[in-house]
């Protein structure tokens, strides 16, 4: 049954890998810290997607043992459909929201006539606005700040963030909005401007373990929340957990 489960895997998640003995499914955003993280242990294999489509997979039985998601409500969806152990669930990072350009574009004022010229005719790059975390926080940003109505219909959305990183980087669109830590990825791509924090709400990476029966889950989940793994994660440009937990 559990390679039966896996199969069915590999048909939702298209790039999934092998069975390991511990398998994470994370957020895109993660991928280089986590990366290091997995690689102090023998038995871990991470899968990475966007949250949306992580918490569809694992809703629909893919056999994850540990879940991280970019978005606190994508993991309350888990928690309410007891695919993830309520008990388990903790915030083990956060993000700030930006908008990255072309390497050497300059600073972008947060404004209607700033956007609106940057752009040109071209496109403004973003998580989808409805399922992706990135992309629900670049929402609720531009509308906070007067700017949803002058982008809404010159939007390039894709299924995360690292995409909107490739998009800029390849001059596909001109601006994109990201995670801070993703402008990192590629020196293509510069931060141009900064989302004021208060502008969406906290960007909090929340952790958990399914009901998978792995005795070797809770000592990942430990790892990251650990003095090293946090140490991972701040060089990688992230931010201190959020203090309120998940209810």
């Amino acid at each position: 049954m559990r390679f039966i489960g896996l199969i069915a895997c590999l048909i939702l998640a298209g790039s999934a890998p092998a069975r390991a003995d511990v398998l994470v499914f994370a957020a895109a955003s993660l991928k280089g810290p986590l990366d290091e993280i997995a690689a102090q242990f023998d038995d871990v294999t991470v899968s990475y997607a966007g949250s949306g489509t992580i918490a569809r997979q694992v809703s629909l039985g893919a056999p994850a043992d540990v879940v991280i998601l970019a978005n606190a409500v994508w993991m309350e969806v888990l928690i309410e459909g007891r695919h993830v152990i309520p008990e388990s669930v903790k915030d083990v990072a956060s993000n700030r929201l930006i908008v990255i350009g072309a390497a050497g574009s300059g600073e972008l004022a947060l404004t209607e006539k700033a956007f609106v010229e940057r752009l040109g005719d071209g496109r403004l790059a973003v998580g989808l606005t409805d399922a992706v975390p990135a992309g629900i926080y670049a929402r609720a940003s531009l509308e906070a700040l007067g700017l949803w109505g002058a982008v809404s219909d010159r939007l390039a959305e894709v299924d995360n963030v690292r995409a909107v990183v490739a998009l800029v980087a390849r001059g596909q669109a001109p601006l994109g909005i990201t995670y801070r830590t993703d402008a990192d990825v590629s020196d293509a791509v510069e931060e141009v401007a900064a989302f004021p924090a208060e502008s969406h709400s906290p960007i909090r990476y929340t952790a958990a373990i399914t009901p998978s029966d792995n005795p070797d889950t809770a000592a990942f989940l430990q790892f990251l929340s650990s003095d090293e793994g946090q140490a991972h994660l701040t060089a990688a440009g992230f931010l201190p957990p959020q203090p309120e937990p998940i209810d």
